[in-house]
């Protein structure tokens, strides 16, 4: 008995040690056209915030979701602009009553960002870290 509770509890530590690691691989990225070089975890919160609708090279941005509710969109945004969900739908809420702007586009999943971000220079989103092919550049890595 007590070496199946130990194996339990190495089975778990392992799951737990594998999803620390798998939640610590995002990144921002750009299309590989994008000429943009990196960009700060600032200038990412203010251009999915709606802060900002350009990059700093004054090229127009636009920004693209996670589905709501995906552990990749509620680490990007605990990361990146220290709002929880809630938090984020008060300011989008806010941002849409007041007419200064509208929540990035919501797509489903990291291989979905990935392919329209590559379509278009002027696109940025975030995805798993396992997704990035040559299509996509990264330009901020969250840890």
């Amino acid at each position: 008995m007590a070496s199946r509770i130990r194996h339990f509890m190495a089975a778990a530590a392992l799951m737990l040690a594998v999803s620390a690691n798998a939640a610590a691989e995002l990144v921002v990225i750009v299309s590989a056209r994008n000429p943009v070089p990196a960009l700060t975890s600032d200038q990412v919160a203010a251009i999915f915030l709606g802060q900002s609708g350009r990059f700093p090279d004054g090229a127009e941005v636009v920004a693209l979701d996670q589905r709501l509710g995906s552990t990749e969109r509620h680490q990007f945004y605990t990361q990146v602009t220290g709002k929880t969900p809630a938090l984020l739908k008060a300011h989008w809420s806010k941002m849409v009553f007041t007419g200064r702007g509208q929540p990035p586009r919501e797509l489903a999943d990291s291989i979905a960002v990935r392919r329209m971000v590559a379509e278009n220079p002027s696109m940025i989103g975030y995805i798993h870290r396992t997704a990035l092919d040559a299509s996509v550049r990264p330009v901020l890595v969250l840890r």
